[in-house]
């Protein structure tokens, strides 16, 4: 996301005091990567041929669903892969099951003021029990699902989460996703020439075979009207298979690589103008940067199959170890951070990589952010390295303002993923005791020794033993059949686990956040972050792998969380949206209407990206 008219990074404070003032939305007709704009390549497959790629799991572990301040019967629920609950008629929360652990998740970025459809890309392993070596590399087949949320407004969503179609790719699992941030997407109306259609957006994927793909996919509107005139059936649609417009992967024309440095986990995309440049990082330590818009004849290879293979243009080792996570400066196209399995945090010019700028020696990192409104970075780590009383999130700063690193939110367990909104200036955690915690961001200036004002979560998972009698009756026939004089033990598999436990779904009331220092939810979080004991010997269950802040203006509010369970859940966060977000809000709204009105049937007009606009009042 990019914020026009927004001051040099090392001004904090002016950008702490003009954030009321951005001007957030902009118009332009030309796309960013124009030369990624035309082919999508999209080849349908039948049932049969898609059941390799779907993943193993057919049903959900069985749930109950409890909100605060709703007296209601919470039954056991279990769903069939793909199937999804509608939102809620006054908490507005959803939920789907995808068919397997969640290990890589992004909300499709839209220019602000485009109150269209909201979409996500997610992968999940294809079988609960997936096992994979980091310093192995793998192929397999796999599905990219991209999920339609509907349109995500501070209202109830009018229609349930469904999927808009899924992608089959042999090239193994995918350990990251990000899309371009802007300048890739296009009006779903936009008319192009046969076969050619409207692109949702670009989006980069890290396989576990050491290469990087970017494709470009198109509006599932346009693609299932398309089908229709060609008489395909709905199940046909269901999979596709798209050619990928761009490999990016290390070596050079003359030496490949082979992938020496393993797998891909960490990827970012550079979010200033002209997002032009994609990072990686990789299981030897190496850093890679390529320019996706470069002309060079030594970095761009043509294929065989009309599509690009794309070297970097600068590599360097960025740590002993893992790069496990990293992130662009989100005002700078030269600032960068890493994390490693060394332990360490290290600040980058990547116009200077022979020393880092800034290296600090933390605990084991899972993932690190570095938002717009702050000349540092967030961090969360693994539990094993750390004091009791200090896992959680950790900010350090860059340098420059030289404040002392400090302890944001205290967890007990590893936090495995962490995600910021610009917006409200706040982050979500989700961790492996599936607990969903908001944390809101003060300045940095201000006293974070009482922290626990600072936070409530947005849901708990409890993992509940089945008591005598309540299994379901298939489940229950099964475990007849096992049993024998085995000593009980905890189940290490998925569907061992989900024999012995059901999920247990405790959730916030987020409309109002008046006394909520005395909610009971808010009691329990507090007496776990410190008491309890980690059954370490017990499959997560309950664990939550990613979480995904809504970066659009226009769904700011909106959060995705998913994990070991497979179920992913949808919540809003309604009392942090106020009068100035809702005006700004309708004043983009209001100008992006009018910009594009006359342009919704304009094959020229192909895509929208941010460049300096003035500002729609509206009353």
């Amino acid at each position: 996301m990019e914020l026009i008219g927004t001051p040099e990074f090392n001004d904090l404070d002016g950008r702490l005091n003009t954030f009321g003032n951005i001007v957030y939305i902009s118009a332009g007709f030309s796309s960013i990567f124009s030369h990624n704009n035309a082919d999508f390549f999209i080849f349908l497959i039948s049932i049969s041929e898609a059941e390799k790629y779907l993943p193993q799991e057919e049903e959900s572990a069985a749930f109950t669903l409890s909100r605060e301040g709703i007296k209601e019967e919470c039954p056991l629920h279990t769903m069939k892969r793909f199937e999804s609950l509608p939102p809620h008629a006054e908490r507005w929360d959803s939920l789907f099951f995808v068919g397997g652990p969640v290990w890589a998740m992004e909300w499709c970025p839209l220019p602000e003021g485009a109150a269209e459809t909201q979409y996500a890309a997610l992968y999940c392993n294809r079988s609960g029990d997936d096992r994979h070596k980091a310093n192995v590399l793998c192929t397999e087949q796999t599905l990219l699902q991209l999920w339609d949320l509907g349109k995500l407004q501070i209202s109830r969503p009018s229609s349930s989460p469904q999927l808009a179609y899924a992608l089959a790719i042999d090239e193994g699992c995918i350990w990251n996703l990000k899309w371009c941030p802007a300048g890739a997407w296009e009006l779903p109306t936009t008319e192009r020439k046969a076969p050619h259609l409207p692109r949702l957006g670009l989006i980069a994927a890290a396989f576990s075979n050491g290469t990087i793909a970017v494709y470009s996919l198109p509006h599932p509107k346009a693609l299932t009207a398309q089908s229709q005139a060609r008489g395909e059936s709905s199940a046909v649609r269901f999979s596709l298979q798209v050619r990928r417009i761009m490999t990016v992967k290390l070596g050079s024309s003359q030496a490949d690589h082979n992938g020496q440095s393993g797998p891909c986990f960490a990827l970012d995309w550079l979010p200033v103008k002209p997002h032009n440049i994609l990072a990686a990082g990789f299981y030897d330590g190496t850093v890679a940067l390529w320019d996706l818009s470069t002309k060079s004849s030594l970095q761009r290879v043509r294929s065989p199959d009309r599509s690009l293979c794309l070297f970097p243009y600068h590599c360097f080792l960025a740590h002993d170890h893992t790069v496990r996570s990293l992130s662009w400066c989100r005002a700078s196209s030269e600032l960068l951070v890493t994390v490693g399995d060394d332990r360490m945090v290290k600040f980058w010019d990547i116009t200077k990589t022979c020393v880092p700028l800034k290296a600090v020696k933390r605990f084991l990192p899972t993932e690190v952010s570095w938002p717009i409104l702050w000349s540092g970075i967030f961090q969360t780590q693994e539990c094993c390295f750390t004091t009791l009383g200090q896992q959680g999130l950790h900010y350090l700063d860059s340098g420059y303002l030289g404040h002392k690193p400090f302890f944001v939110c205290t967890r007990k367990a590893t936090v495995w993923s962490l995600s910021m909104s610009d917006w409200v200036n706040s982050c979500v955690m989700g961790d492996n005791i599936g607990d969903l915690v908001f944390s809101l961001l003060c300045d940095p200036d201000c006293n974070y020794a009482n922290t626990k004002r600072h936070r409530f979560p947005v849901y708990r998972t409890e993992l509940v033993q089945f008591r005598p009698g309540q299994l379901l009756k298939q489940a229950q026939e099964e475990e007849e059949q096992e049993v024998g004089d085995v000593p009980l033990e905890e189940p290490q598999s998925y569907r061992g686990a989900a024999k012995k436990y059901y999920l247990r779904f405790l959730d916030m009331d987020l409309r109002s956040f008046k006394k909520y220092q005395e909610k009971p939810l808010m009691k329990k979080l507090h007496t776990s972050e410190i008491k309890g004991i980690l059954s370490v010997d017990q499959m997560p269950l309950n664990a939550l792998y990613k979480v995904r802040f809504n970066p659009n203006m226009d769904a700011h509010g909106w959060v995705l969380s998913a994990g070991q369970s497979g179920l992913v859940r949808v919540h809003c966060v309604r009392g942090l949206s106020g009068s100035l977000m809702h005006k700004l809000v309708h004043e983009a709204q209001a100008q992006f209407s009018a910009m594009f009105r006359s342009q919704e049937h304009d094959a020229t007009a192909t895509a929208v990206r941010r460049c300096t606009a003035d500002t729609v009042q509206v009353r």
